[in-house]
């Protein structure tokens, strides 16, 4: 196997294994759009990385980072509507690098690959950072697993029960924010969230308990992009779409089955 092709399938499946738990609560709390904004802003941080002249996977990093935060702060002091706000700064920051982009004339950039991603170009540092990245999210989202699962559940009784339910959300809008950074590489900007959201919505239709949808969601995202990098190596598609498509279709799969009774 070529190395170009190994370091795109171990990056592929570390983002799938952490992308399976993780995209279960984005499904459970429906943050989908959330998961979009951050997408959106990943752009900006790019712009940023290329402005400064260090790495766009750091930048993309702290930028999601500090709109997650930026996110809880509005929410919780603005009346206007989650899904506004976030409509807001999704576009905002979307236009805002696309404008900064366009101001860099001796910065030679392939937009698309950002946009819609270039697995097949990862490269060991690529790699380091999402293998070092999705392991402090899983590690991190083990610990925080039975607090995120009370406040899914019932988040006015679990702050009864003494829980930090908004530190605990924050915390999971945070660990959104580090994969959505480090999986930009892989399927771009705008098809993350895909590949957060249709392994897991594919997984809860046969699951019985959160670790079994989790576990599900991991798996069919393994698969996903084994799929998905086998259409682009034999039939010369882009890496992340395909991927994306490769999941989709497992996800219509997934309604020939009968559904699992709780």
């Amino acid at each position: 196997m070529p190395d170009f092709l190994l370091n795109a399938l171990l990056a592929g499946l570390t983002l799938a294994l952490v992308a399976g738990p993780l995209g279960s609560f984005v499904v459970w709390r429906r943050m989908a759009y959330f998961g979009d904004t951050l997408s959106h802003a990943a752009l900006l941080g790019v712009a940023l990385g290329l402005m400064l002249d260090v790495s766009p996977t750091l930048t993309v990093t702290v930028g999601c980072v500090l709109l997650a935060v930026l996110l809880v702060t509005l929410q919780q002091r603005q009346p206007l509507a989650s899904d506004t706000l976030l409509g807001i700064l999704a576009h905002s920051t979307l236009s805002l690098g696309l404008v900064a982009l366009s101001f860099m004339h001796d910065v030679r950039i392939d937009l698309m690959s950002y946009l819609f991603g270039d697995l097949l170009a990862v490269s060991p540092t690529d790699l380091a950072w999402i293998i070092g990245g999705s392991a402090l999210v899983l590690a991190l989202l083990a610990w925080l697993w039975r607090p995120l699962l009370a406040i899914t559940v019932h988040e006015e009784l679990a702050r009864v029960e003494g829980l930090p339910v908004a530190a605990i959300r924050l915390a999971l809008m945070l660990l959104i924010a580090v994969v959505i950074a480090v999986a930009m590489k892989i399927v771009g900007v705008l098809l993350i969230t895909s590949l957060l959201i249709i392994p897991a919505a594919a997984a809860q239709r046969h699951a019985r308990t959160p670790e079994q949808m989790a576990v599900g969601a991991s798996l069919l995202g393994l698969l996903a992009v084994c799929c998905g990098l086998a259409l682009s190596w034999y039939q010369d598609t882009p890496a992340g779409p395909s991927i994306v498509v490769s999941a989709a279709a497992l996800f219509l799969a997934s309604f020939a089955l009968p559904k699992r009774n709780t």
